[in-house]
């Protein structure tokens, strides 16, 4: 007599010890009559694309389970490469006719998908912030920190509104500040600028750089010049540009004197005669 648990494996055992039955997986031998019902899978796929043109060759069968297969045909929709239309079929016990349970349009392995898609939040990037546009917040963002409160005492608080950032929620974390930095300095107002390597002089003695405050101060300012392209932005220290205020150029002289009028030499001239 053959055990209750005869075609089924043991997968584990539970907190009591006892064992914990699955059945084991067979293969699934496909049914002749499905699989020669090549011309009714046809027929659905034609029906679903709404034209025969779009159904390209059968592409093969597969058996899914008892009495039921899956028929896939090539897709020439235009724009839909490497697709394929899908139809599975089912059959009674000892039935003869085939009927669609099901058509789809699947992708192949070389079919041509979208990108993956992405969130709006996730899918913004630095410079596409339009006027009227708000960027989502981000929580847990390791660019920023908490803020700190109200001490009480005047100096300490005034001191700590412009280099810790008293009354905001939440501040430059030292992540922020170097990922900041970084880009800063790298980008075009930084030293590696065609402005900054063709200067003659740099920000750090102009008297129009403007100093920061806070932990960014020892590397970065602000221009004030407006005769400089980086008039009102952040610029490094080693930045530079030719509007620097102590700079000058080599200026023409005030008087020029007058025109050297040569007597002695003499041209050549062909006049045109009066009939002409």
């Amino acid at each position: 007599m053959p055990e209750d648990n005869e075609g089924q494996t043991v997968d584990a055992a539970d907190d009591s010890g006892v064992a914990v039955l699955s059945r084991a997986a067979r293969r699934v031998k496909a049914d002749a009559a499905l699989v020669a019902a090549v011309d009714v899978a046809r027929a659905a796929a034609v029906e679903e694309a709404g034209t025969a043109s779009a159904v390209g060759d059968h592409l093969g069968s597969q058996g899914e389970e008892e009495r039921v297969v899956t028929h896939a045909f090539a897709c020439l929709l235009p724009g839909y490469r490497g697709w394929r239309w899908t139809i599975t079929l089912a059959r009674a016990p000892r039935a003869r006719l085939a009927t669609v349970s099901e058509v789809t349009l699947l992708p192949g392995d070389d079919a041509l998908l979208p990108p993956t898609w992405l969130p709006w939040a996730d899918r913004l990037a630095p410079g596409d912030l339009q006027p009227g546009v708000v960027v989502p917040r981000i929580v847990d963002d390791p660019r920023l920190e908490p803020g700190f409160e109200a001490t009480g005492d005047e100096d300490v608080d005034q001191t700590a509104f412009w280099e810790l950032g008293l009354g905001r929620p939440r501040v430059l974390s030292r992540e922020g500040r170097e990922e900041a930095a970084q880009r800063w300095y790298d980008g075009s107002h930084g030293p590696h600028d065609p402005h900054a390597e063709q200067a003659a002089a740099q920000c750090l003695s102009c008297g129009f750089f403007v100093p920061m405050a806070g932990a960014l101060r020892g590397m970065f300012g602000v221009c004030a010049n407006e005769w400089s392209p980086s008039d009102g932005q952040v610029v490094s220290l080693d930045h530079g540009c030719g509007a620097h205020s102590e700079l000058d150029v080599d200026r023409r002289p005030d008087h020029v004197d007058a025109p050297v009028l040569d007597e002695l030499g003499y041209v050549d001239v062909e006049l045109a005669s009066e009939g002409a």
